[in-house]
């Protein structure tokens, strides 16, 4: 996602959660589990993409008196939102890893509940909704026992219909494959929680277009829907 610059909170806040945690997500050292110093890949990224220039760059702070610097800010976002989002998980010290199952408990989830709940409806609101989640993806994009690109939306009515719909808005040389189906009396939260455990697991694509595209699989997302409604994973 391209961000353009401006010395705000709110640039800070979209570099440090669409440009900068993706990229770092995907680092080879980062997506092998082990833990890692998160300031050192932080600044990479900040260097990568913005000049001494515009990293000193200042604006006022918006709770208290006083100036901050781009960089100072987005450094301060960056663990926070990775903290805070349940992308990695902080082992103190500034050193962080990859969440594993055990990682993302009950309460987490209940958190990713409320932040729907007060969420408008486009942003994934009224987790009480009936629905269903599904999973799409094309077959020139498919693989056998490997992760691949698939969609994952809800849909309030008719599933085929609303897949129809995304994909004629859409520039596609052949036609998509529902290849998963989730009934939930709160899909809302169920696709939410889908979302954030695979966030989590640095399985989302930055680079689609759209922002529910993850490089995973059905039995993937079959194991985090029985997590979520069951407590345990299985398979």
């Amino acid at each position: 996602m391209e961000i353009k610059f401006e010395p705000t909170h709110s640039f800070c806040y979209r570099f440090a959660r669409y440009t900068a945690l993706p990229e770092i997500l995907v680092n080879p050292e980062v997506t092998s589990g082990k833990p890692f110093r998160l300031i050192e890949y932080a600044r990479e990224v900040i260097d990568k993409y913005l000049t001494p220039e515009q990293q000193a760059e200042s604006f006022k702070r918006a709770r208290s008196e006083g100036y901050v610097t781009i960089g100072k800010s987005i450094r301060f976002y960056i663990p926070f939102l990775a903290k805070n989002k349940g992308m990695l998980t902080n082992l103190g010290d500034g050193i962080f890893r990859l969440p594993t199952a055990e990682d993302i408990s009950d309460e987490e989830i209940e958190e990713a509940d409320a932040e729907i709940a007060a969420a408008p409806e486009d942003e994934g609101g009224d987790p009480g909704l009936t629905g269903t989640v599904y999973a799409y993806t094309f077959p020139l994009l498919m693989k056998e026992n490997a992760p691949f690109p698939i969609k994952i939306g809800k849909a309030s009515g008719d599933v085929d219909k609303r897949v129809a719909v995304q994909c004629r808005q859409a520039a596609s040389f052949e036609g998509p494959i529902i290849i998963g189906r989730w009934v939930s009396d709160r899909v809302g939260a169920l696709e939410y929680a889908i979302h954030y455990a695979l966030e989590a697991r640095g399985k989302w694509r930055a680079t689609a277009p759209g922002t529910e595209w993850f490089d995973t699989t059905v039995s993937e997302i079959d194991s985090i829907v029985r997590f979520i409604q069951t407590g345990r994973s299985e398979g």
